[in-house]
């Protein structure tokens, strides 16, 4: 049975990107039958999708218990990710990604950029510079987990008006973000939780 669950897994995540490896398992192995599973491995080459996609496959992982994956690069709508691992653990998801600094100009408008500056209590602090008209202006923002979602809320007066909502989808709980710096670019980590059906 694990050799059709992998082939089935494998069919579906080949719908997103180039698959490497895929293992699947099981104890009884009738649980697979069923669409469960105790653990599962996946290792991809590129994943492209959009964030509904991403909440698909967030949600998908609720078949389960235990999920090690990783892809050498995930594009989720204009941004491209590198390294991107995802660990689950009962209804717990953990996912890092590093973000290179040309493939974020590449996802921005021109003239536009943006870097993390502050990470803490779940809490992702970033500035962001654009020039117009010859004028050059930068505002702070913050990311943060609300409600279940995940906004970006600029740090001025009344900022909350402006609010953005980056990631929401009711079977998936963010509950924090962060990054840390690196050479070329900055590594973000975020924590969510699969909310029961």
């Amino acid at each position: 049975m694990p050799p059709i669950a992998e082939r089935r897994l494998r069919d579906r995540l080949e719908r997103t990107g180039s698959v490497e490896r895929v293992d699947v398992s099981a104890i009884p192995a009738l649980k697979l039958v069923f669409g469960h599973a105790d653990r599962v491995n996946v290792r991809m080459g590129s994943v492209t999708t959009g964030t509904a996609g991403l909440a698909d496959l967030l949600a998908a992982t609720g078949a389960t218990k235990r999920l090690d994956a990783s892809a050498s690069a995930v594009r989720v709508g204009p941004l491209t990710l590198r390294d991107a691992s995802l660990r689950k653990r009962g209804d717990e998801l953990d996912g890092h990604a590093s973000v290179r600094a040309q493939d974020l100009r590449a996802a921005l408008p021109a003239g536009l950029t943006v870097a993390p500056v502050a990470s803490g209590g779940g809490e992702l602090v970033f500035v962001g510079t654009a020039t117009f008209l010859g004028r050059t202006i930068s505002a702070r923002a913050v990311a943060l987990a609300r409600d279940g979602g995940l906004l970006v809320v600029p740090d001025v007066p009344f900022g909350g008006l402006l609010t953005l909502t980056v990631f929401s989808d009711p079977r998936i709980q963010v509950e924090g973000v962060g990054a840390r710096p690196q050479a070329d670019g900055f590594t973000v980590d975020a924590r969510a939780r699969l909310r029961p059906r």
